[in-house]
Parts: C-alpha cells; sequence; structure tokens
C-alpha cells in the first residue's frame, strides 16, 4: 500500500528556503499524484515585495489567495478524490503571511476575502511540515540564486519562521509529520526521500516527528 492510499490529499509546508516545494514535485514524480503548486514565480508582485514590503504587501498576498483558491477550486469540480494529491500550499495555513505583513486595515479586507474562499477548501489527509533552522533556511535561499530573493531580509526569514512554528506547534486540523529538515537533503542524497517515504508509511498518530540524523 503507498502512502497515498492513505492519505490521498498530502500537503508539504515550510518557510521559503525549506524544500516544500521540491519535496511536493519529487513525490508527485514518484507516486504519479496532481501536484498543486503555488508558482510563485507567476505572481507580479513577489520581487516587488521583497524590495518595499509594506507597500506590496496586500497585492502580493490577494494574488497568492486567488491563484490557490482557483487551483483547489479547479481540482474539486473535477473531483478531487478522483487521483492523489500532493501540495506545496494549503488555504487553512494561508493567513499566516497575512498576519505576518499587512496593517491592521488591510487584514480585514485580506480577512474578509479568505474567509469565503476556505469555505470551498478540503482538509489535508496529512500535513508535512518541514521543521528548518533559520541559518539552514538563509543558505538554501542564497544557493538557489533567485535574483529577487537576495533582497529578503534575514529579520524576515527568522520571523517567517518563527510565525510557522508557533502555527504548527497548534495546529490539530489534519495529522501533522514534522520533519527536522537540517540534513535531510533529498536534492543531494537519493536516499533520503526513501527514508521520509518511509516514515510516513509508519504514521500512527495525528501527531508525529522525524528527527533524520545524516552524517
Amino acid at each position: 500500500m503507498t502512502i497515498f492510499k492513505k492519505y490521498p490529499f498530502i500537503v508539504v509546508e515550510g518557510p521559503i528556503g525549506s524544500g516544500k516545494t521540491t519535496l511536493a514535485q519529487m513525490l508527485s514524480d514518484k507516486f504519479s499524484t496532481q501536484l498543486l503548486s503555488e508558482k510563485a514565480e507567476e505572481n507580479p508582485f513577489l520581487a516587488r515585495f521583497y524590495q518595499d514590503a509594506k507597500r506590496y504587501a496586500l497585492p502580493t498576498q490577494l494574488f497568492f489567495l486567488f491563484q490557490r483558491s482557483r487551483q483547489i477550486a479547479d481540482v474539486t469540480q473535477m473531483d478531487m478524490f478522483s487521483q492523489p494529491i500532493t501540495a506545496d500550499f494549503f488555504l487553512e495555513k494561508d493567513p499566516l503571511f497575512a498576519r505576518l505583513n499587512l496593517t491592521d486595515e488591510e487584514y480585514a479586507l485580506y480577512h474578509q476575502i479568505y474567509t469565503h474562499l476556505q469555505l470551498k477548501s478540503p482538509k489535508p489527509d496529512l500535513v508535512i511540515y518541514l521543521q528548518t533552522p533559520v541559518d539552514a533556511l538563509s543558505e538554501r535561499i542564497s544557493d538557489r540564486n533567485i535574483k529577487y530573493e537576495s533582497d529578503i531580509p534575514y529579520e524576515y526569514i527568522e520571523r517567517l519562521s518563527n510565525a510557522y512554528s508557533e502555527y504548527f506547534h497548534s495546529y490539530d486540523a489534519a495529522p501533522v509529520l514534522i520533519v527536522n529538515n537540517e540534513k535531510l537533503n533529498i536534492i543531494k542524497d537519493e536516499s533520503a526521500l526513501e527514508l521520509l517515504v518511509d516514515r510516513i508509511g509508519q504514521i500512527k498518530s495525528r501527531r508525529e516527528y522525524f528527527n533524520p540524523n545524516f552524517e
């Protein structure tokens, strides 16, 4: 039995640089699932957000919200569970960024829109949270050498990482596997993905931890 028979809708989550999109893509390729990806490169406001967060936070946030909700709606209309799904986002966590970056007035507007859209968002069967130290996030962001990401302040990465940790500390709407992602390098180590897949297959409770010790 593959992991997707037990968990037909798996979401991979984590801060920028954690490798969530890479892992979601690799799981999708390995198990031939549908892939829902936030496609950050399509957001015309994102590069400007990292240069001037106050000015571009709201349009950046709303673009991602509409993009994600549209993908969920499209898949739902095609009978979401006819094929397993891997995603690198889920709408329930979307307000984390909004609360971090928007003013109170902007957040109030955003939240009205989000509340309406969330009603159409299905719950994941499993969330894989890639918990990654801030220094590792910063290093990985630098390594992938995307021009506009060079403007991301270290302090923002730290705030974002803390927000993720706080969010998943209390999240209980779906089963969660919290993965210590500091040494789990699925790009450089072929065995890492198999190790993670094996661990997913061993999940027995709604909240579990995976702390691989790669040397």
